[in-house]
């Protein structure tokens, strides 16, 4: 093999490597070994179905949203739907923020708490037992945690009717409920002020 197909053979592995690296440099980063899948990271507002309308946004590496139109609440849907997996989430809220995590929902059209499993970020709630911390009308919490003024975190799990949440590193919720079984998850903007820095999904 003369010299000259030689160098033109390395060069065609070299921009081989070279193109795929950029490949792997430039996608989307949004799925990582262990299986996690990051929805939100703090850079791009992302992809998502909406019901209502609130300014969300990305500001000071979070995704951010303080006002609406109308009254109603708003939300921010997946477009994929989940069955069984764990939700990680990093947020910020103010005493005014009412807010939630809204876990397989079965209706994009009307996501509330009859529609989804709603893990509530609401420290004003009139009924407390239901507000921060609880999944409503399916486990209380007693006394509610606060959430104002400070970045939290969420872990909650879904596998099969049973439903877990950890709020700052403590259990608040550990019950059973079959109502629900699959369908997407929702970011809720209601009032006050919300902020998320970092969600991630795991599949079960």
């Amino acid at each position: 093999m003369n010299r000259l197909v030689v160098l033109g053979m390395g060069s065609l592995l070299l921009g081989t490597v070279t193109v795929f690296g950029a490949l792997n440099f430039t996608a989307p980063a949004i799925a990582q070994s262990d299986g996690w899948i990051t929805v939100v990271d703090g850079k791009e507002v992302g992809e998502w179905d909406k019901l209502g309308v609130a300014n969300w946004r990305i500001a000071d590496g979070a995704l951010v949203a303080d006002s609406k139109e109308g009254k109603d609440p708003t939300y921010i849907i997946t477009k994929k739907s989940y069955k069984d997996f764990q939700i990680k989430a990093e947020f910020w809220a103010d005493e005014e923020a009412n807010s939630g995590i809204f876990i397989r929902c079965s209706d994009i059209k009307k996501v509330d708490s009859d529609t989804c499993y709603e893990v509530n970020i609401f420290d004003k709630r009139p009924k407390p037992e239901y507000g921060t911390g609880a999944i409503v009308d399916v486990g209380k919490v007693d006394p509610m945690p606060k959430a104002a003024g400070k970045w939290n975190t969420y872990d909650i799990t879904a596998q099969g009717s049973h439903l877990v949440v950890i709020f700052n590193g403590v259990k608040t919720v550990d019950a059973n409920n079959s109502r629900l079984t699959e369908g997407p998850f929702a970011l809720q903007y209601a009032s006050g002020v919300i902020k998320f820095r970092k969600v991630q999904i795991k599949p079960l």
